[in-house]
């Protein structure tokens, strides 16, 4: 089957791609191990030169990858400028912490003069070529995160990108070509998902990250542990949003609104349960309504627009039987709750917001990607805290509060990889990323980002 690039604003095919066939993919498995064996002894200078020609053509490119990403994927054109900054921003920070993030360490003498030691001291080194199964939803940023500290720690990669945004996969391996990148050091796999397993038990692939759903994860996480190779999963997130007495409430509606629908809502760490102390639930669900009701739907393209599509018409499915079982179970649509008139078209769903959730309902568990919000009215700290780890899922929450004893309460109890105070779930290169329970283990970005995919070496002299 070809690999299609689909608008989801109108369903029009814009290109068609044949996927690499096992010679095609040897070629590239060759190339990657080859360029490995000279990468991995370049100085971190040369490296750094390399990424940040790379971040200046990013930047200089920005209004050309901004729109394939939206003709792709559909998020608003501002988003998508918005996502290529950031990643050029990524990009010049590992080119420039790169060093130090992995200079050797050296614990005291005394600390190791029992072993025998004159000296010891661990060193960082890079493990070889690693696999990234990479999702459509960030299809820029996704990619950097892990592409630029693997490229910087003397690794090369090797991307799997979502099937539906073949053209961002293919810019993505031309930006680092045109940078002056040796050959090998990144290239794109245009592959279904059919292929990865091979890809990932090739002796030549040394680790795989995945960022995407549950049970890619599991499929990859299963094949890379039976080849005994490391594997970082980044998977889904149900990330609560929780308001208490003590917030600015306006600004905890601005800030709701934009955390559902970033991304057309399609974010694993957009906020999708507003957990909502009974003191200020009907004041803020009142306003967050009304607020999500005024969003502009449409065409993406469009600097007006506030939502577009989902990214496939599969998405837009899924969330109307989300939405329509816990209608059928007792929901109330506040506002929303179908695809919006006018859009024969693409895959456009309303802004929504549902009161009444109970666990009954399939929304109470499963993952939303799109712009609805559930809004769950709880009468303490403690059924807040306990409503918030309600979820298989534990990748980032956000809590609004001005007491810090309440901050520490979630500090200590929440079950997830992240917490944001006052403030919106934003994934930076210099904090750790990821979750626990279902959403995932290990980490990307940040000095624990770039060290998930080196060899940490104990060096001994006596």
């Amino acid at each position: 089957m070809p690999i299609a690039s689909v608008n989801p604003a109108t369903g029009e095919t814009l290109q068609t791609f044949d996927p690499l066939d096992a010679a095609g993919i040897e070629r590239r498995l060759a190339r990657a191990e080859a360029a490995f064996h000279s990468w991995r002894g370049t100085s971190f200078a040369a490296r750094a030169a390399l990424m940040h020609r790379a971040a200046d053509l990013l930047d200089h490119g920005q209004e050309t990858v901004a729109r394939t990403m939206t003709e792709e994927m559909g998020k608003p054109l501002a988003a998508a400028r918005a996502e290529a900054a950031k990643c050029a921003k990524a990009m010049r920070w590992y080119a420039d912490n790169a060093e130090a993030l992995l200079a050797d360490e050296h614990p005291a003498e005394a600390d190791v003069a029992d072993s025998g030691a004159a000296r010891a001291y661990v060193r960082y080194r890079p493990i070889g070529p690693v696999l990234a199964v990479m999702p459509w939803n960030f299809p820029f940023w996704q990619v950097v995160r892990f592409a630029a500290p693997a490229l910087m720690a003397g690794n090369v990669g090797l991307l799997k990108h979502a099937s539906n945004v073949p053209r961002t996969a293919l810019a993505l391996e031309d930006l680092f070509q045109r940078a002056g990148f040796p050959e090998g050091c990144f290239q794109t796999l245009l592959i279904g998902s059919g292929a990865v397993e091979g890809v990932v038990r090739d002796r030549r692939i040394a680790a795989v990250t995945l960022t995407g759903s549950e049970p890619a994860g599991r499929a990859v996480a299963a094949a890379a542990a039976d080849e005994v190779k490391k594997a970082v999963l980044e998977l889904g997130g149900s990330d609560p949003f929780v308001v208490l007495p003590s917030a600015d409430v306006d600004a905890a509606v601005r800030t709701a609104v934009r955390a559902r629908v970033q991304n057309n809502g399609q974010s694993c760490i957009a906020a999708k349960r507003f957990v909502v102390h009974t003191d200020v639930y009907d004041r803020f669900t009142a306003a967050f309504t009304e607020a999500m009701r005024a969003l502009r739907v449409g065409d993406p393209m469009d600097e007006a627009v506030d939502v577009g599509p989902l990214a496939s018409r599969q998405g837009r499915d899924d969330l109307e039987e989300l939405v329509e079982d816990a209608r059928t179970r007792g929901a109330r649509v506040e506002c929303g709750g179908g695809r919006p008139t006018g859009w024969d078209s693409g895959w456009f769903f309303e802004p929504t917001v549902l009161t009444g959730i109970t666990p009954a309902m399939r929304i109470h568990q499963e993952e939303t990607f799109g712009p609805v919000a559930t809004v769950y009215r709880v009468a303490d700290l403690d059924e807040a805290v306990a409503v918030a780890n309600d979820t298989p899922f534990g990748l980032s929450a956000n809590v609004w509060t001005d007491d810090e004893a309440e901050r520490e309460r979630f500090v200590r109890d929440i079950q997830a990889g992240g917490v944001f105070f006052n403030g919106m779930t934003a994934s930076h290169p210099a904090l750790p990323f990821g979750g626990v329970k279902r959403s995932g283990f290990g980490r990307e970005l940040s000095g624990h980002g770039i060290r998930e995919f080196c060899n940490v070496t104990t060096v001994w002299i006596g």
